[in-house]
């Protein structure tokens, strides 16, 4: 699944290369014919923001929101470059002058009008964005604290408590904190959540900038780097996503 540090680099790129342009906008593929994209045709792309592990396109009192998932994407192609993917499959596409923005897939592709994104109950209640400009892990670590029996691991995990981080950084951010991702929230010390959630953003933050992400425990077959000890995984919260740490580094 697309995290927070992938949404914030593509909209990055795409408000690089689309945003200012009065742009074309098809729906090659039912999905998007449903979900009204057409209307954006001829508007200009005023901006491309990202909350968390949510895209939103902003034009003018028209906003085009989507969440990637497991299986979505957005491709930035040259007029007339070959696809990745095939054409008739693309849900919207954005074309300007230099480059066209096509997005695949995912179980998010909405139109919305600006009013109703400030009061939509999906985007309304998300957490504060781990890499927004002005975090406050203040804020996140009162919110996981209302419930002291939570493990850290599932609450990081919690896009109303924080948004933007996924399985990669959970997992990643309590290694790099030494934090055992199965301790109950009431049971870590303040110092101990602020460390976990200052990996997370930093690590982010490096990837948003590079491009690339740092596997320490994350899928690694490889012994610990640390310790050399084996990584162990399992399923955590009811979602059952697979959470990875070392048990000697961490503790378990």
């Amino acid at each position: 699944m697309a995290e927070g540090d992938t949404i914030l680099r593509l909209a990055r790129r795409i408000e690089s290369h689309l945003a200012g342009e009065r742009v074309a906008v098809s729906a090659p593929s039912p999905r998007g014919k449903a979900a009204g994209v057409e209307r954006l045709d001829g508007l200009c792309l005023e901006s491309a923001e990202a909350r968390g592990k949510h895209l939103l396109l902003h034009f003018g009192p028209l906003v085009l929101h989507s969440h990637l998932g497991m299986s979505g994407g957005w491709h930035l192609y040259a007029p007339n470059a070959a696809w990745r993917r095939p054409r008739s499959s693309a849900w919207a596409v954005v074309s300007g002058d230099k480059q066209e923005a096509v997005q695949f897939g995912g179980p998010t592709l909405r139109l919305l009008t600006a009013e109703r994104v400030r009061r939509d109950p999906q985007l309304s209640g998300l957490g504060p964005d781990v890499l927004a400009p002005d975090f406050d892990p203040d804020a996140v670590l009162a919110a996981m604290r209302a419930d002291p029996t939570r493990t850290v691991g599932d609450a990081l995990l919690d896009q109303r408590l924080l948004a933007g981080v996924g399985n990669i950084f959970k997992s990643e951010a309590c290694f790099a904190a030494r934090v055992d991702p199965w301790s109950p929230i009431g049971e870590l010390t303040d110092e101990e959540l602020h460390a976990v959630l200052a990996a997370a953003r930093t690590q982010m933050q490096d990837a948003v900038e590079s491009g690339r992400k740092t596997f320490s425990v994350y899928r690694r077959r490889a012994p610990c780097p640390v310790c050399g000890g084996r990584i162990a995984s399992r399923g955590q919260g009811d979602a059952n996503r697979t959470t990875y740490w070392c048990p000697r580094c961490q503790g378990s």
